[in-house]
């Protein structure tokens, strides 16, 4: 018997299906060892030697499978066929080698594309070594990756308090968005107006045309920029008689893309699907890990993280059959279509993203998918399909347009397209972008050279120019792929990490860098300019790339790399934080100092008069503070107009008085603090504070709003049943409403203050119907079923508790990380947390979403000592 290593357990079962009783299949569940996060894990100056460990759940993991190994006849490293899945193999054969399980027995390793039984069988086949130089590729780019993190975030610390360095790659992705926002920033709208007729053929048909010449020059978009010109245009149109002169029509033929890489899978799943690029990716590696296909085992496409553009020959033959079976003989080409990488620096081995069989079409295939799955699995075999189709035959027309009033003159121009043959877009087409004028689909009538045309309307509309757009997930892939930065099993990561470290948010499905993240680029870019470079960065990915061919040596480059960074380093440390806050001040001077509507200097404080506004440290980040300080305590928070209109709180100590508690008589003020404005009742340890909720902007409180917020938590009722009262109130996670230790959101901050009694019993009994949560609310429902543990030992769910969802396995309970879908859950991510549970001693009892807590319900937060923004950072 020979035992085989693969990553997830969902891939060990499919595989172990294959291969039968002669093989046991284990996994690794991902990386079984990483640099520790300290000082020392990477030492340069004993020849960049590393320091590996292995946490608790890998070794518990590591452990059987060197059980198995030693009472095994040999050992197979199966695990995926990139850089990562080459690391994982070495890893695991390093520990295997330290634990003395193997001894004289043979290893090898083995790759396939896909997890169909053919690929499988014909992998252990044709077993290999493990790629030294890929494993030094991986090696090197983890050094550089720790090395610029650990030496660059302690000079943060110092210089840029709040801040920790985002990565090597993330920086330079941070600096794309940030650059992007910058340019938004310094975009100066301008006004044009454009002008068209409607006119009608003898035929009576309409048809529009736009003007593209006037007094015998050609215009161009931004020529008519005023109103009176579009006017004296429009008035000489009015008069005019409209002639055809020209009417050309010119076919044409638009050719299919090539299949899916990850980067155009991704941005193809946002556009068209709205999934974010981790949700893209966790639906992929279900459908390429393999699941129950009527009784078979099979993975459904082929590896997801590539830029390789070409298939296999035998998948060209399965799609051109596949091609005259759903369409037709007409739609397919005389010979294969064969495509070569755009991207700089493409480099990957695989083939591009396909289905592993192409007779599996969508819509047979739907009923052993989830919604998720079978979208994305549709899209993936229709662009798969289409790459070997026929092209789409468009013809397009052009009618030239001439109107003249006396002795003015005006070139008029109408295009329109037809299509012919549909060929590809039969099976697949690209959804346009959001600017684009589609121009496709829309038929001109008949035309003819010479004949005069009847004005219908003369339209003159205004508009103005737009800055560019923020980058979405999809576009910011895109770019990094077109300057060489980062490889197709790294952009998800890179994402993730900015949206961890809170440096990018996303709204509307767009990038919006946070001020904390255009600190740290304004920061990099001014004393570590060369580091964020596009083109340094991608340089380095080179190297990388030429390492893994085995033409670099990975150590060299370090060396290279080492000496110009950590002398760089030593130079910052010299710098002083005055230094380092007057660049930032005129870097970011849109952020920090934005534009008064009064038309005042944003620059001098609008409480003294008489200071000068700049970027201050504190213990949590940068804000914008008085140079007159203590003697003028003006704050507020950075990119911030203080209190929306450039007008501080008014007050003294930059506080607004809004009168006094009727109970208490202690005076109620509205605040601007480091982390946003707040309400305060009282002076000193015992004031009672609240943050505003989302939603309420300084000049929206009074008197009765911030008596309304200090009241909180209110009782609403005392439930009919139980006779124990419910409260309202806000949590960290919205307002809600409290009974016997079961929590029930609400629609909104109104509903805190306007409930009553009958519907707060109504929205507790609809939570309790669901079974979650509360101290008398029993065992929550389950959200997600991932079927039976890959060892046995019963089902995995996935349930929601009063503190958010986690990971139910017999008694072992076991909580989501911060942030994470609990629909996205697969059963590896499962399975991970289980064991790290178990190995804590988490089986002896329930998590903390498994019954409700004895802490102090969440209403108290909001009437804390400090403001819950505060308590966030």
């Amino acid at each position: 018997m020979d035992v085989v290593v693969v990553e997830s357990p969902a891939k060990a079962k499919t595989i172990n299906k294959y291969l039968g009783r002669n093989y046991k299949v284990l996994a690794s569940y991902g990386h079984v060892r990483d640099l520790p996060a300290k000082d020392g894990s990477v030492r340069p100056d004993d020849d960049f030697a590393m320091s590996w460990a292995v946490d608790g759940p890998s070794a518990k993991r590591l452990t059987e499978i060197a059980n198995a190994v030693r009472a095994a006849d040999g050992l197979i490293l199966a695990t995926d066929p990139d850089r990562e899945g080459e690391a994982i193999s070495w890893h695991v054969l390093e520990v295997l080698k330290q634990k003395r399980a193997l001894k004289d027995k043979p290893v090898s390793r083995v790759v396939f594309n896909a997890i169909t039984k053919q690929s499988v069988l014909d992998a252990m086949a044709n077993p290999r070594q493990i790629d030294a130089p890929l494993v030094d590729a991986y090696l090197a780019r983890r050094a550089l990756d720790y090395l610029v993190g650990f030496t660059l975030s302690p000079v943060l610390w110092r210089k840029l308090p709040g801040a920790r360095s985002a990565g090597r790659v993330q920086s330079v992705a941070l600096r794309l968005v940030c650059d992007r926002e910058s340019e938004i920033e310094r975009f100066v709208r301008e006004e044009f107006w454009q002008v068209a007729a409607i006119l009608d053929t003898p035929r009576r048909e309409r048809f529009e045309a736009r003007l593209t010449a006037f007094d015998g020059k050609k215009l161009q978009k931004l020529d008519i920029s005023s109103k009176a010109q579009a006017d004296d245009i429009k008035t000489m149109l009015e008069g005019a008689s409209f002639k055809a002169l020209s009417v050309e029509a010119k076919p044409t033929k638009r050719n299919p893309g090539p299949p899916f890489t990850t980067s155009t899978l991704q941005q193809a799943a946002s556009s068209q699907l709205g999934f974010s690029a981790v949700r893209t990716m966790q639906v992929a590696q279900r459908l390429y890990e393999g699941m129950d296909i009527g009784g078979e085992a099979a993975g459904l496409i082929t590896y997801m993280r590539t830029d390789g553009v070409q298939m296999a020959p035998e998948a060209l033959a399965e799609a051109r059959k596949a091609i005259v079976k759903e369409f037709g003989d007409k739609y397919l080409p005389e010979k294969p279509r064969y495509y070569s990488a755009k991207a700089k620096n493409a480099q990957e081995a695989h083939e591009a993203i396909r289905p592993t069989d192409f007779s599996r079409n969508p819509a047979a295939m739907r009923k052993y998918l989830d919604a998720d799955q079978a979208r994305l699995y549709e899209m993936i075999w229709k662009r798969a399909i289409a790459s070997q189709m026929q092209p789409a035959e468009i013809e397009r027309t052009t009618v030239e347009v001439e109107a003249t009033n006396g002795g003015r003159v005006a070139g008029l121009r109408a295009v329109g397209s037809v299509v012919r043959f549909d060929g590809f877009i039969a099976a697949y087409t690209e959804q346009k972008d959001e600017d684009s004028e589609d121009e496709e689909n829309k038929r001109l009538p008949e035309i003819r050279a010479g004949e005069q045309l009847q004005r219908d309307a003369i339209l003159a509309t205004q508009h103005t120019t737009e800055p560019p757009p923020r980058y979405s997930e999809a576009t910011l892939i895109k770019k990094m792929e077109e300057l060489g930065i980062g490889r197709p099993s790294t952009y998800t990561a890179i994402l993730k990490t900015l949206e961890d470290r809170e440096y990018v948010t996303i709204d509307k499905r767009r990038l919006v860098p946070h001020s904390k993240g255009r600190l740290l680029t304004g920061f990099l870019e001014n004393f570590f300019e060369k580091y964020v470079e596009y083109d340094f960065t991608a340089s380095l990915e080179e190297k990388l790339d030429e390492i893994s061919d085995g033409k670099l040596a990975w150590k060299d480059v370090l060396r290279d790399f080492w000496k110009d960074f950590s002398a760089s380093v030593e130079d910052i440390k010299e710098l002083r934080v005055t230094d380092v806050l007057d660049a930032l001040n005129e870097e970011l001077a849109p952020l920090v100092f934005p534009a008064r509507e009064d038309g005042s200097n944003p620059r001098i404080c609008p409480k003294c008069g008489t200071g000068n506004l700049s970027l201050k440290l504190g213990k949590y980040g940068a804000f914008v503070g008085c140079s007159n300080y203590p003697e003028c305590g003006y704050t507020r928070q950075l990119g911030e107009a203080a209190n929306g209109d450039g007008e501080s709180i008014e007050g003294e100590n930059g506080t607004k008085a809004l009168g006094k508690d009727p109970y208490t008589s202690e005076e109620i003020t509205l605040r601007s603090g480091r982390f946003g404005p707040y309400i305060q009742r009282g002076e000193g340890k015992e004031a009672k504070r609240s943050s505003l909720p989302k939603g309420w902007t300084p000049d929206s409180i009074d008197h009765e709003k911030a008596l309304a917020l200090l009241s909180l938590p209110r009782d609403v009722g005392k439930h009919p049943e139980s006779g124990k009262m419910i409260s309202a109130g806000l949590g960290r996670y919205g307002p809600f409403v409290l009974h016997d230790g079961t929590y029930a959101n609400l629609e909104s901050i109104e509903d805190v203050f306007s409930i009553g009694l009958n519907r707060a019993v109504s929205v507790i009994a609809e939570k309790q119907s669901k079974g979650r949560g509360g101290r008398n609310g029993g065992t929550p429902a389950a959200l997600k079923d991932l079927g039976e543990h890959p060892n046995g030992g019963g089902s995995i769910t996935v349930r929601d508790g009063k503190y958010g969802p986690y990971v139910n396995f017999g008694k072992v309970n076991a909580t989501l990380p911060k942030g994470k879908d609990p629909m996205s859950v697969t059963v590896e991510d499962a399975v991970a947390l289980i064991a790290e549970k178990e190995a804590k001693g988490g089986g002896r009892k329930p998590a903390r979403g498994a019954k409700a807590a004895t802490k102090k319900p969440a209403a108290k937060k909001s009437a804390a000592k400090k403001p819950a923004s505060k308590k966030k950072d």
